[in-house]
């Protein structure tokens, strides 16, 4: 396993991507708050490249008793990664496609440390 060098750990607002690459493979780093994510920079779907999406809150459904819809809010601690292709949505928390959590985007393991913003590849 080897590391590559991102960006220095301020250099990302919240929410921000980075592309960088290793080889043949580009890696999206995002930065949300105090946390770092790192997937591999392609949709399982069709290929697209989707960290290079928007990144957009959840939409949640408020229901009352009954079932009766109370309207729709964003979800702040769910932000998803859009694939800019075809509007695959996935949790950037995990990876994780929005309605079929076997497909997911590759992971990879990011960390922080006073030099630097490094991904493990």
């Amino acid at each position: 396993m080897s590391e590559i060098l991102v960006c220095q750990p301020g250099d990302l607002a919240d929410g921000e991507v980075r592309i960088v690459r290793a080889g043949e493979t580009e890696i999206g780093v995002i930065r949300k708050g105090d946390e770092w994510f790192a997937y591999r920079n392609l949709c399982p779907h069709q290929g697209g490249p989707a960290c290079e999406g928007v990144r957009m809150f959840g939409v949640m459904e408020k229901v009352a008793a009954g079932g009766v819809t109370l309207g729709h809010y964003f979800d702040e601690e769910d932000l998803h990664i859009v694939c800019p292709w075809h509007g695959y949505e996935f949790h950037l928390s995990d990876g994780k496609h929005v309605r079929d959590p076997r497909v997911r985007l590759q992971k990879f393991a990011v960390a922080e440390r006073d030099d630097g913003v490094y991904v493990t590849i």
